[in-house]
């Protein structure tokens, strides 16, 4: 992967260069020896980040879940894991010369929502969790960035995202609702929102929440929108094709793009989905693109360390893309990327193995949680006589790297301990009952989640042989990073709240807010 590296100084406050140096590099003393041996960007796009002028090209990147541990986490991974030479390999936004910290707190919470957190960006609002668009009355529609863009600057407009196009986050750039839950609503919204390119996931409830209406595929294309769905289709989209909805061929998990992890060779990724974006959406007057990593969510939700790592390297891929692009403008080009909160309450770090790391046992993991859920419904469905746990430790081993205990092996970091494999086996028989007949304690909770008992207790042991630990289920209210290159990207550098990103960018791009 293309990497840069700054030489600019970096001013921040004392919150910015104590939360960002952990996974920035800013100094000279922190870069790792991959990073400095990377290309540089070039002088010009970085001596652009103080220019004073409204960037013609805009990429908005929003990793769904991804605060400073999942950033630095996929960094150790890809990094030099052993001992006496530790050192991670830098992700390529976290190189950026201008960088900041914003909170993502709404109106209900300090552990907000996508669809709260979503609307401060795009809006530069505050409301509720799971509000869309609408100010903290539920009832104010609120300008977004992109409508301000289209409407003032006659920009072409792209929303991408690898979850559904009509999931809390690309719905704040093009939808006003009071509940995120509304899909066949928000996908309507997406139909009459006058925009030029969509982009990834599928539409959820594109038929209503009872399957009695329109199909909102339809009403999009009444509306003029070309639909492609398949590889063909989507890689012969071009600017005249606008406006375009470029649906992934290969779906899984309720409608969205794959885990990073579970791709097959050629499949589409969130990079191709960018790259299109631009052919569709570059002309004259310039574009605004936001484009979604909604699995990094995702994959934190179900503390997933593997997947989720996947899937921010695949976002890294997404967003050198914009990198590739501003390098040949670097004179119209402004990048940012940052998140809408933290999932999971990811750490590097866990009580029982203390100050040490073994990233390398995360390379034994070899597809998501979904797609070993996938594995043992189908496993379930030819044993007719029931499965035995005995039946599915093969498959755990090939797919997890684990082993129960006294294996002999020659890497017994990889067998589990007794208490280990006690509960791996009591996570099998409860996973192997009905649903309904699932225990609902709040015991039960804490260890599972409501996720398949089997996969996440599979993913907490190699995590956490891994050193890596989880507080959570759901999101929290962890701090972001904002990560700026480009034209007027000086402006996202310091410590603020996630609804000034969108002040800034109207600052940027000289539109009048309204407000």
């Amino acid at each position: 992967m293309k990497k840069f590296t700054s030489n600019k100084a970096i001013i921040f406050t004392v919150l910015s260069a104590l939360l960002i140096t952990s996974v920035s590099g800013f100094s000279e003393v922190n870069l790792s020896p991959a990073a400095k041996e990377a290309p540089s960007v070039s002088e010009t796009l970085v001596k652009k980040s103080n220019l004073g002028k409204a960037p013609k090209y805009i990429f908005m990147f929003i990793g769904d879940g991804l605060s400073f541990v999942q950033a630095n986490a996929a960094q150790v991974c890809e990094g030099n894991n052993t001992k006496g030479e530790v050192a991670p390999d830098m992700l390529n936004f976290s190189q950026f010369p201008v960088a900041g910290v914003a909170t993502t707190q709404d109106s209900t919470s300090f552990c907000p929502d996508s669809a709260s957190t979503a609307t401060s960006l795009s809006t530069g609002v505050k409301t509720h969790s799971g509000t869309i668009g609408m100010a903290v009355d539920k009832q104010t529609v609120v300008p977004t960035i992109t409508e301000l863009l289209k409407d003032q600057k006659n920009m072409k407009i792209g929303v991408v995202s690898n979850v559904t196009i009509n999931h809390a986050t690309p719905a704040a750039y093009y939808a006003h609702t009071a509940s995120r839950n509304n899909y066949y609503d928000i996908a309507l919204q997406m139909a009459d929102s006058g925009f030029d390119y969509f982009g990834g996931g599928s539409i959820n409830q594109a038929t209503g929440k009872e399957k009695d209406q329109k199909s909102a595929y339809t009403i999009l294309e009444e509306k003029g929108f070309m639909i492609a769905d398949t590889k063909e289709e989507i890689e012969a989209l071009n600017s005249e094709s606008s406006p375009a909805y470029a649906v992934s061929p290969v779906l899984q998990d309720s409608g969205a793009m794959p885990y990073a992890i579970d791709t097959e060779e050629g499949d589409l990724q969130l990079a191709d989905f960018v790259r299109k974006g631009i052919d569709v959406l570059d002309n004259k007057d310039g574009f605004f693109l936001m484009t979604e990593s909604g699995k990094i969510d995702w994959a934190c939700h179900a503390n997933d360390a593997k997947a989720t790592i996947g899937d921010v390297l695949a976002f890294e891929d997404a967003i050198q893309v914009a990198i590739d692009f501003a390098e040949a403008h670097p004179m119209e080009t402004l990048i940012i990327v940052t998140g809408d909160h933290e999932t999971g309450g990811m750490t590097i770090g866990y009580a029982a193995t203390g100050y040490s790391t073994a990233f390398d046992i995360l390379e034994e993991q070899e597809m998501s949680y979904v797609a070993f859920d996938s594995m043992i419904k189908e496993m379930k469905e030819e044993d007719a006589d029931g499965l035995t746990f005995d039946d599915v430790m093969p498959a755990i081993t090939e797919n997890f790297g684990l082993f129960a205990p006294d294996a002999s092996i020659d890497d017994n970091a990889l067998e589990m301990t007794e208490g280990e494999y006690a509960k791996l086996q009591a996570a099998f028989a409860e996973s192997m009952l009905a649903e309904d007949d699932r225990d609902e304690s709040d015991e039960a909770y804490l260890m599972y989640g409501g996720y398949d008992p089997l996969s996440v207790t599979l993913t907490h042991i190699l995590n956490n042989k891994a050193g890596v630990g989880w507080t959570s289920y759901s999101h929290t209210g962890v701090p972001v990073g904002v990560y700026a290159v480009g034209v007027g990207a000086y402006k996202f550098n310091g410590s603020y709240d996630n609804t000034d990103i969108f002040n800034k960018l109207a600052e940027v791009t000289q539109i009048k807010s309204g407000r």
